[in-house]
């Protein structure tokens, strides 16, 4: 875990995370400018503001850090050891309809590992966060260690684009699996809040297609889980963000080896 100047990492991932979910939450429900980006996806003002409220934190802290944000792209060294991944607003179409169900999240990565993250609630107020090593949730009461929990069955599944491993994979034919129905029972949040939730006992487990090298979306979420004794691995069993391998974050390891299992019946 590094400190610097006397703060650590992992409280000024915290720190950050919550910078943003503040003007998240402060602007939710209010008439945002939509700006358009490509197929269909767009940001609000809300994305925006989040973003430089949790840039300034990082800056103001790790002048020297490279950062690469959702909505302003990379900034510092290409080749940089020390890089601050960030997603202000995790479920923007959520949002934008005044739905809740969203997050942000904020993670450095050191080399090729992430060393620190936070993933935060705007609505509930918690974070979820970890130094690496372990991984905590942040309410109003003592810090809580994260502890994961299959009893629920409940799996979300991101139904949303882009699908390289298609049409050897897609999720949609997942909850269409009979198999997946007999043991599981699906969810969608279209926000990677969820992810958090599987390293929170909340969830089972979550499933999604793309090429997570680097992403601003899941660095944080695949860090909780790690750090909280979680299976995670790509679609295949592969190691997680090597190459467009997807994810497959379970709380266990009988759940992960069911849902490979699965998602192994659907290649020809």
């Amino acid at each position: 875990m590094s400190i610097i100047n006397g703060e650590s990492d992992a409280r000024l991932a915290v720190t950050a995370a919550q910078a943003g979910a503040a003007v998240v939450r402060g602007l939710y429900g209010s008439r945002l400018e939509r700006h358009d980006k490509s197929a269909g996806d767009f940001a609000t003002e809300a994305d925006l503001a989040a973003e430089r409220a949790i840039l300034d934190v990082l800056r103001a802290a790790r002048p020297d850090d490279a950062v690469t944000g959702e909505e302003s792209g990379r900034s510092g060294a290409a080749d940089a050891h020390r890089r601050w991944l960030v997603d202000p607003l995790c479920g923007t179409l959520n949002y934008a309809v005044r739905n809740m169900l969203v997050g942000v999240n904020v993670a450095l990565r050191e080399g090729s590992e992430v060393t620190a993250a936070a993933t935060a609630d705007p609505f509930s107020g918690e974070v979820f966060w970890t130094d690496g090593e372990a991984a905590w949730v942040r309410g109003d009461g003592p810090d809580e260690r994260l502890a994961p929990w299959s009893g629920s069955a409940l799996v979300d599944v991101n139904l949303d684009p882009p699908f390289p491993n298609a049409p050897g994979f897609q999720a949609v034919r997942l909850l269409a699996d009979p198999g997946f129905a007999r043991r599981f029972r699906p969810r969608v949040v279209s926000s990677t809040l969820a992810v958090a939730w599987v390293a929170a006992g909340r969830r089972a487990a979550y499933v999604t297609d793309g090429d997570l090298r680097d992403s601003v979306h899941f660095a944080a979420g695949i860090a909780l889980c790690r750090a909280a004794g979680c299976t995670v691995t790509g679609l295949y069993g592969e190691p997680e963000l090597s190459a467009a391998g997807g994810l497959v974050a379970a709380a266990d390891a009988e759940t992960h080896a069911a849902l490979l299992e699965l998602i192994k019946n659907q290649v020809p």
